[in-house]
Parts: structure tokens; C-alpha cells; sequence
């Protein structure tokens, strides 16, 4: 496991990260378009790292500043890396369904393991941010993860069914199938 450098990539540093975290009994979990990013093999490119985590702050910046970061609010900057990483309020949810910490996946890296959403939580995620906001690029990010990873389409149609979304789940369903 060596040190963050200009040329570690999002997914080495979310590793860092993660296992800094893990570590220091700081449980977290990354979100958003940085799993985008993971699962579509960086087809989508992110410049952040979400973690949401019920830890306060002042305890997750001893962890960040341990891998020489700098706070900036809910942010966090290191000098050898464009990327950044946020701590964005909890609790882990996707639309109005809670998330349980340990009902996501674990990827094992070089630099140690991410704690993560699963391909299909992070679909639910991405879809959203579409069916909430008319967010099309999250649309097309849910499109990238469900092309290369296995997903559970039975418990998307329940999901997008209590979000009252169901109608415009089929325009996802459709472009997964047209690419």
C-alpha cells in the first residue's frame, strides 16, 4: 500500500481512503458518481469521492488528515491529487429507501477496501437524481453500470414502484437494451 501521489487513480485513493476509515472504526460508505466512475471502468470520470458516514466530522478528519488531507468544510483537499473527498450528511439513503451499512459490497484493491454501494444501489442512486430532477446524465451513468455489472432488475421495479417512478424506469430499461 503506498501513498497517494499525482498519479494514484480514483479508485486507488478511494481505496485509501476506505481502508484508513475501516481502520480508524469510522464507518463509511462511497456514493454517487465516484462508484459510477468504479463500476463503469471510468468511462464516466468523477472528480470526487462521496463518503456518507455517521461519524461526526472532527472524527473523520483526524483519519483524513492522517493521509494528509486538509478540511475545508465537508471537504477534503490533498495537495497530490485533483481529486477530492466529501463526507456528505447521512443517513445512507437512495430516494426515500434507507440503506443498511452492511447491506452494501466490499472491493477488495491493492491500496485496501472500499466499502461501497452495490451495481444496483448505485443504479438506484444515479436513477434518482433522473427521476427526481430530470437529471439525464445520471440517467446515462445508470445506463454505463447496468451494461457492465450484474444488477437486480426485480428489486429496481420494486424500488422505482414506492418512489412512484415506474413509468419512467421503462425509459431506463430501454436504453440499457438499445446499447
Amino acid at each position: 500500500m503506498g501513498g497517494i501521489t499525482k498519479r494514484t487513480t480514483l479508485e486507488e485513493l478511494a481505496g485509501h481512503v476506505s481502508q484508513a476509515l475501516i481502520d480508524a472504526g469510522v464507518n463509511a460508505v462511497l456514493s454517487g458518481g465516484a462508484v459510477v466512475s468504479i463500476y463503469s471502468k471510468n468511462e464516466y470520470e468523477s472528480g470526487d469521492l462521496d463518503f456518507i458516514s455517521g461519524a461526526g466530522l472532527d472524527r473523520i478528519s483526524v483519519v483524513m488528515e492522517g493521509l494528509g488531507f486538509t478540511r475545508k468544510g465537508r471537504c477534503f483537499l490533498h495537495g497530490e491529487t485533483t481529486y477530492f473527498v466529501e463526507f456528505p450528511p447521512g443517513p445512507l439513503a437512495i430516494g426515500d429507501e434507507l440503506i443498511k451499512s452492511d447491506d452494501v459490497a466490499e472491493k477488495k484493491t491493492k491500496e485496501g477496501n472500499i466499502r461501497l454501494l452495490t451495481p444496483t444501489q448505485c443504479v438506484m442512486d444515479r436513477l434518482a437524481a433522473y427521476f427526481h430532477w430530470g437529471d439525464l446524465q445520471s440517467l446515462d451513468q445508470a445506463v454505463m453500470v447496468a451494461q457492465r455489472q450484474k444488477i437486480s432488475l426485480a428489486k429496481l421495479e420494486a424500488w422505482a414502484k414506492k418512489e412512484g417512478m415506474a413509468d419512467k424506469l421503462a425509459i431506463f430499461k430501454e436504453r440499457v437494451k438499445k446499447k
